[in-house]
């Protein structure tokens, strides 16, 4: 009776949300059950790829350890951690203080220029990012080593063979392609704060850089520690487009720009072994869940409004 009642009272809401229930069942559930390939090896000796799957032999965890008894297993994820760690936090200060100075902009004509100029690298797809890239760093006709370094007296450099330099070159591409989506979001914030706050603090004598550091940061916090822990929740899952696209797969880069994602789409064109895959997307995914699950409790200790759940 109660779920008569309910479905009397409530059908046109579960109706609505029939579509995207639909949509997050078909698209994020069923594939669930793909994650037995991580436990099989996958060998192809029928056209039906359903036979395949049920054919295969159960190998346990003999996947896994092939992933981590590899030579490229520690360098993967280190590369990995250390990027997303850096993106993390290049993403949450850049972003906040170009969202911070544009609102302080009196003329809001030229503030919704800025905003779409930074803005717009982040609709563009990362193979027209990698061509623009190319086209800086190229090592005959790009800007930099044909205007860039001859103004400053260096030799052109080899940036495709410049170990070295790639750490840098992709948190600064990384950072300009995504500023402009994190700082939609935070000045989205900023203008939620009520104005009183501002014109109080005015009268009683506080400056624009006390009014920042007492009210605009406080409040965006909560903002702030949502964005970071979903962030934290993809530590383990690289932009599959910035370390493949942009390094043109230059094979001498590889120590500096080979990640899980990046060696998972390497090992499958090479060996065509889907369980070495799915073994590698499992642990990905088990990782980022326990580390959404610590990062939000840390949050709730320190603070329960700010947590996500």
């Amino acid at each position: 009776m109660a779920l008569k009642r309910n479905m009397r009272k409530y059908g046109m809401f579960y109706l609505m949300l029939l579509p995207g229930f639909l949509v997050l069942l078909v698209n994020n559930y069923i594939p669930m059950l793909g994650v037995v390939i991580a436990f099989k090896e996958m060998t192809y000796p029928h056209a039906n790829i359903i036979m395949n799957f049920i054919d295969s032999k159960w190998v346990g965890f003999e996947n896994f350890k092939y992933l981590f008894k590899t030579s490229d297993a520690w360098i993967i994820t280190r590369n990995t951690l250390l990027y997303n760690s850096l993106f993390i936090v290049l993403n949450l200060i850049i972003p906040v203080a170009f969202a911070i100075m544009l609102n302080e902009l009196r003329n809001k004509y030229l503030a919704r220029f800025h905003q779409s100029i930074i803005f717009l690298p982040y609709i563009l797809s990362w193979v027209v990012v990698s061509y623009l890239v190319y086209g800086l760093l190229h090592d005959k006709n790009g800007f930099v080593n044909t205007t860039l370094l001859p103004f400053f007296g260096v030799d052109p450099v080899q940036w495709y063979f410049k170990v070295h330099a790639w750490p840098f070159i992709l948190p600064i591409v990384n950072t300009i392609k995504n500023v402009g989506y994190y700082m939609v979001l935070y000045m989205a914030a900023i203008i939620g704060i009520d104005d009183e706050y501002y014109e109080a603090a005015t009268i009683d004598g506080a400056g624009k850089w006390q009014q920042i550091m007492k009210i605009t940061l406080p409040l965006l916090m909560p903002v702030m520690i949502i964005m970071t822990l979903l962030q934290v929740g993809q530590i383990f899952r690289a932009d599959f487009g910035l370390f493949y696209q942009v390094p043109k797969e230059s094979g001498v880069l590889f120590p500096v720009t080979n990640v899980i994602d990046t060696y998972v789409y390497r090992t499958f064109l090479a060996m065509g072994d889907s369980g070495l895959s799915s073994a590698a997307g499992l642990y990905q995914s088990t990782v980022c869940f326990i580390l959404v699950f610590l990062a939000n409790w840390f949050v709730r200790r320190i603070d329960k409004e700010s947590a996500l759940f």
